[in-house]
């Protein structure tokens, strides 16, 4: 569907993108995931024609967006993170606006209308001023403006930025549902809305791709060591580090804050490929301290995230 090569941009000296390489199939929803600076949405702009690339090209459904721009952006409906209202207007006034605009006439705009209040939840509003609305349901407008012409390909540039959570669930059972016939790109800042909504996550940073696959996928590239916490009653840090830190696959054993001085809480992070819990609670058996708890833990998408993207 969406072949992109070599793609960079360049704002005088500063690279903003580097030598981005993307295939998106037909029917993915992908969440393009990053820090604030890290590319998304220059990526997203040049992807829409909005930006011309200094180097690399774009290709959709195997046209070019260099030689043919217009018949590019016909297949990509596109919300930018402010969504480009008129404000003064009423609801139904600037969506009929926008369907006269794509070139719509009749029967066929007043049939694309209705379907767009009911798949955005815009029956209520749709003679309302924009500018009266929620910031969730200015959000649902756009969305039905980008949608307008039924296009194949939907670019979101962060669609739930500044909404509230009950705002949030409603704008990703839209993307859920408009993503059982399209394809989907968003950019988010919220790693568990790209979770919950995304089948696939890229995630960039300074211009280039870190990281790309499902949730899972990604997780378990990156989860090179698990943790094991250990909580436990009348012991003392020292001799419980030496006798966990004895343990084969053990990388290192450290105390974690605990609310009741009584307990001692203690993080044991493993190597590469181990998992020693059965010798751990072999250690801890053979010895007078009480076990409360004993749990592993997986790196979160967050953890992940952090460590990919942080400076150092």
């Amino acid at each position: 569907m969406i072949h992109v090569e070599n793609l960079t941009k360049f704002y005088d000296d500063f690279c903003a993108v580097d030598q981005i390489n993307l295939d998106v199939a037909k029917g993915e929803i992908i969440g393009l995931l990053g820090p604030n600076g890290a590319g998304k949405t220059t990526t997203l702009r040049m992807l829409t024609g909005y930006f011309n690339p200094s180097e690399g090209d774009i290709r959709v459904k195997d046209i070019s967006v260099h030689k043919n721009p217009l018949a590019v952006k016909s297949l990509i409906g596109y919300l930018p993170e402010s969504a480009p209202l008129y404000k003064g207007m009423l609801v139904y006034d600037y969506l009929d606006h926008v369907a006269k605009i794509r070139g719509l006439r009749s029967t066929a705009k007043e049939k694309r209308l209705g379907e767009l209040a009911d798949m955005c939840g815009l029956r209520g509003i749709m003679h309302q001023t924009i500018d009266t609305l929620s910031k969730g349901l200015k959000q649902r407008v756009g969305l039905a403006h980008a949608m307008m012409s039924d296009p194949e390909i939907l670019v979101l540039d962060e669609p739930t930025s500044g909404l509230d959570p009950n705002q949030i669930v409603d704008i990703r059972e839209i993307i859920r549902k408009i993503g059982k016939e399209k394809t989907v790109i968003l950019s988010t800042h919220i790693l568990s809305e790209a979770e919950a909504t995304c089948n696939r996550i890229v995630i960039i940073n300074k211009g280039k791709i870190i990281a790309d696959g499902s949730t899972e996928d990604i997780k378990s590239r990156n989860s090179r060591a698990d943790q094991i916490q250990i909580e436990l009653l009348q012991a003392e840090f020292e001799p419980v580090s030496q006798q966990l830190e004895s343990v084969k696959g053990v990388r290192r054993v450290e105390q974690i804050p605990s609310d009741d001085a009584s307990r001692l809480k203690v993080q044991v992070s493993t190597e590469d490929g181990c998992d020693p819990r059965i010798d751990l609670y072999a250690a801890v058996k053979s010895s007078d301290w009480v076990l409360i708890d004993f749990h592993r833990e997986s790196k979160t998408l967050e953890t992940i995230f952090r460590e990919l993207t942080r400076e150092n």
